[in-house]
């Protein structure tokens, strides 16, 4: 039996100890019937051992069921029906445990917990439970929550499956406080937005707001707000709309808008004022006047404004004028969506000044800035022409691009001696160098004037009424531009319109030698000879005074700005030249200035007064010659220089 009993497990030899302490006590008795082998003559049957069973061991347990709000067993999940996931813990024993962690699991696609983090603790009764919401609205399909208890250092996990449908959501009435409101007053408007009849809160949704005076500016309206507990508020404030609004609320998912209507009072208007006047010089032409640029039309601007300072429309104005000369074309109107209105008035046959005025239904009025009615037309007896110089060093000498000889000037104005529009063409020719520039040979006026270039250079030399300009077209007024063909010359002729005429202006200017070749000593008509001249004898304490009348070789004057000077004197002293510069000088005949060149007759040289001093001593003691030159220079430094003498007396 020794083998056996170091195979068995001791539960097994315990069982068989039993045994023998059983047969033994058998025996004591004299219990049995004797047979081969066993004492007292009985036989003894041993017994086959059996296989012992390995209890199982009890284990703690978590439970999972999912209901709706009322308690009801359901696990169809959506945003109208949340679901409770309770789970039940016990121990072992199958008594709850109470305090126990459990974390709740499930797709995120496809629901949340409440509270987000998915963990309760068992109450008193092993029960903890959590909230299940749709993801989104747009959540769909089939999942499975699962829940993980911690009890005694043993994690035990149970799940459940469930489904989840899309939700569509509704929205309630749109709800305006006040339903009406005055001009530039403001009401709240909120809506719910439904899930299954209730209000939705499972998240904060967007509602877009709308209406025709929000998108026309005439109203103030948050594009978007978002729901506090299923309901969207805003502040719509009018501007102004003056209209039956509608107000429309949407939201994605739903698929009808909501809408409500909102009467909106009309404001009073305030004022009207002035805006703008056209032309904007606020000038018009005398009926049948129309020329270049004019019109004989003005179009006034009004604008209307209610009591908050705010254009307003469908305002009826009427219109009238401070005079009858003129004729108002449009004498009422009504206010568009900018709150204008717009009248115009056509002039008579007479000069004037007149004012527009604009008057509201309730009398309130205002009047235009004045506007004038004047021709506008350039007229011939105001056509002015001018050169900034006359004498120009152009006989020899071309001016350059850089810096023209002079600038020749137009002012014109209309028979009123207003300067004629901005715009008014001017043309200009002449028979000696060049006027005007490269892109075109004139100017355009500016507040009626305007200028251009005039350049020394060739042609130097004149034809008769060459070339033809209106200036010498007797056929259509013209005065003779170029008939005497004068040497040195220059004339130009200068034309515009009075709209159905050719006015037109000439000047004449001179193209200067630099060699004063013709000098005449005290009105002699003979010519200084270029050699020395003898003044004669003056008291040994007079001064020599004596004039000179300076030319160039046409006779015509030196060029602007040539200097007159007395150098290399001898036994004198020079006191000076007056002028000692010659100045401007303009064409002349014996009668006075000639502008235009007509009529140019004699030397057109200029007079200076030479004065020449005696050093002669006291007493003296023989008569005392002096000597001295009268230096004639040019601009382009060019001198000519004539040598004359004097002499003191000795009395």
């Amino acid at each position: 039996m020794q083998p056996m009993k170091k195979s068995l497990s001791p539960a097994i030899m315990a069982r068989y100890a039993a045994i023998g302490l059983f047969s033994a006590s058998l025996a004591a008795c004299g219990g049995g019937g004797g047979s081969a082998g066993t004492t007292g003559g009985s036989t003894v049957t041993p017994t086959t051992p059996t296989t012992p069973v390995t209890p199982t061991p009890v284990l703690p347990t978590v439970t999972l069921a999912l209901s709706n709000a009322a308690g009801q067993a359901v696990n169809a999940l959506s945003a109208g029906t949340p679901l409770v996931v309770k789970a039940t813990v016990k121990d072992k024993d199958g008594k709850p445990v109470s305090g126990a962690l459990v974390t709740f699991a499930t797709e995120t696609t496809l629901a949340v917990f409440s509270p987000s983090v998915g963990t309760a603790l068992t109450d008193a009764s092993g029960v903890a439970s959590v909230t299940m919401r749709p993801a989104s609205l747009a959540a769909d399909g089939a999942g499975k929550v699962t829940v993980t208890a911690d009890v005694g250092g043993a994690s035990i996990v149970s799940s459940a499956t469930f489904s989840v449908g899309a939700t569509a959501l509704t929205l309630g009435p749109l709800s305006l406080q006040p339903a009406a409101i005055a001009a530039y007053g403001s009401t709240t408007l909120s809506v719910d937005v439904l899930a299954a009849g209730a209000r939705y809160t499972g998240e904060q949704l967007a509602v877009s707001l709308s209406s025709a005076c929000v998108t026309a500016g005439k109203a103030t309206l948050a594009a978007t707000v978002n729901t506090t507990n299923g309901t969207a508020q805003a502040v719509y404030r009018d501007l102004g709309c003056a209209t039956r609004d509608t107000i429309s609320a949407s939201v994605q998912g739903a698929v009808a808008p909501a809408s409500a209507i909102l009467d909106i009072a009309s404001p009073a208007a305030a004022s009207v004022q002035f805006s703008s006047a056209t032309p904007v010089d606020q000038s018009i032409v005398i009926k049948g006047q129309g020329g270049i640029s004019r019109t004989e039309t003005a179009t006034l601007k009004f604008k209307v404004f209610d009591i908050f300072g705010k254009p307003l429309a469908g305002q009826l104005v009427k219109f009238g004028t401070t005079t009858t000369a003129v004729t108002v074309n449009k004498a009422v109107d009504t206010t568009d969506q900018n709150g204008e209105v717009i009248t115009t008035v056509n002039s008579g046959s007479q000069a004037t000044t007149f004012r527009v005025q604009a008057t509201l239904e309730s009398g309130i009025s205002t009047l235009s800035d004045s506007i004038v009615v004047t021709t506008g037309l350039a007229v011939q007896k105001a056509f002015s022409l001018s050169t900034t110089a006359s004498n120009l060093e152009g006989l020899s000498y071309d001016s350059g691009v850089a810096v023209p000889a002079a600038f020749v000037n137009v002012l014109i104005a209309d028979q009123f001696g207003n300067p004629v529009p901005d715009g008014t063409p001017v043309v200009f020719q002449t028979n000696l160098g060049a006027v005007g520039s490269s892109n075109k040979g004139g100017c355009n006026t500016v507040n009626g004037g305007c200028s251009v270039d005039f350049r020394t250079q060739d042609p130097r030399s004149n034809s008769a009424n060459t070339p033809g300009t209106p200036c010498n077209n007797y056929g259509a007024g013209g005065v003779g531009m170029n008939d005497a063909t004068r040497p040195g010359v220059a004339t130009i002729c200068a034309s515009s319109t009075d709209g159905t005429n050719t006015i037109f202006k000439k000047t004449a200017l001179f193209f200067s030698g630099s060699s004063a070749s013709n000098v005449y000593l005290n009105g002699s008509a003979t010519r200084l000879p270029g050699i020395e001249t003898d003044l004669g004898t003056v008291g040994a304490s007079e001064s020599k005074v004596f004039s000179l009348l300076i030319s160039d070789v046409n006779n015509n004057p030196m060029p602007f700005g040539t200097k007159i000077s007395i150098a290399n004197i001898n036994n004198g002293t020079a006191v000076g030249a007056a002028p000692d510069t010659v100045q401007n000088i303009f064409p002349h005949s014996a009668s006075g200035d000639d502008l235009t060149g007509n009529t140019i007759s004699g030397n057109q040289g200029s007079y200076h007064t030479i004065t020449i001093g005696s050093t002669q001593p006291t007493p003296c003691t023989k008569a005392l010659v002096s000597t001295f030159n009268v230096n004639i220079t040019t601009p382009k430094a060019v001198t000519t220089t004539y040598p004359f003498k004097v002499t003191f007396s000795c009395p």
